[in-house]
């Protein structure tokens, strides 16, 4: 049977755009029903600045406390050498990097030009691969800026090819706004694997701002791509990138890919019991829709009207 790889955002993506700062027992046991679902690969929270992003400012706390469990990854997302040295000193074996297509966006979010950003994360990239850590490289607002609007292919082509010489070993391509298209989608993609980065080293991130993170990823299903990122409940978002949404959500991604005989190795009903909780623990409904009629949203409402 033919298979995708779900990768989960929830605890970091999801979480860092809340107006309020979640527990860190709640991040913890939401881990802990991610993992009970089947997921393998889950970024957990952000190196950053504390004071940048609050929301995860507990990284060194969350980390040591999350299940333990030799069939899963757990991912961090790191900013510069810093940000790395703090991962590694929690003992995190699997990192995230991350800087922006676009110029604006990229000062807005990390305060650097998008050349010195690069020469950043060759030096970021390089020390984790001397310690044999895994490096997944963001590519983020790959099909659109809010600043600038369109973004020219060649610009993600380059940073494609240059962070994968720089050893990343998966390139993703980010909807950091949610101003793909689908045609848009398979066009880029097609252009990547053309500069010579293989299928099997990307993996796309969608946001939902406009509805089309669904359409979004079949497409990118239909060019070969297999790796998938998602967010429980649809939660998420970018602090500075203005009027995006949510990422796409978890649930509505393993239905549409169960529902063509995909195999996830994930159970799609505990998943959703992952979105009820958030949803719970955020106290309000959350933008995913399959958790919302789900057999544990049956069974809620039953209780409810019985009690």
């Amino acid at each position: 049977m033919s298979s995708v790889t779900h990768y989960e955002v929830s605890p970091r993506d999801g979480l860092q755009n809340e107006p309020e700062v979640v527990p860190t027992d709640a991040k913890v046991q939401l881990i802990e029903r991610l993992v009970a679902a089947g997921m393998k690969d889950i970024e957990v929270t952000s190196f950053v600045r504390p004071t940048w992003i609050p929301q995860l400012s507990d990284a060194t706390e969350l980390v040591p406390r999350l299940p333990k469990s030799p069939d899963v990854r757990y991912w961090g997302l790191v900013p510069n050498r810093v940000g790395l040295d703090r991962a590694l000193s929690v003992g995190l074996r699997h990192i995230a990097t991350f800087m922006s297509a676009s110029e604006t966006h990229n000062k807005k979010n990390v305060n650097r030009t998008r050349r010195e950003s690069l020469a950043g994360l060759r030096e970021v990239i390089g020390l984790a691969k001397d310690t044999n850590v895994t490096v997944r490289a963001y590519i983020s607002t790959a099909f659109g800026c809010p600043y600038e609007g369109d973004v020219d292919p060649a610009q993600v082509i380059d940073l494609a090819v240059a962070l994968r010489d720089a050893g990343a070993d998966t390139i993703v391509l980010g909807d950091t706004t949610g101003m793909g298209t689908p045609l848009q989608v398979k066009d880029v993609i097609e252009r990547v694997v053309k500069a010579g980065i293989p299928l099997t080293s990307l993996a796309i991130h969608l946001h939902d701002t406009r509805g089309t993170a669904l359409v979004n990823a079949y497409a990118a299903y239909e060019v070969g791509l297999r790796t998938f990122d998602g967010s429980i409940g649809g939660v998420g978002g970018c602090p500075y990138a203005p009027g995006a949404a949510g990422n796409a959500a978890t649930e509505d991604l393993l239905y549409l890919f169960h529902s063509l005989g995909l195999e996830s190795g994930i159970d799609l009903e505990r998943a959703a019991d992952a979105g009820h909780f958030l949803s719970e623990t955020l106290g309000r409904p959350l933008a995913g829709r399959y958790h919302r009629y789900s057999a544990g949203s049956r069974e809620r409402a039953r209780a409810r009207t019985s009690a």
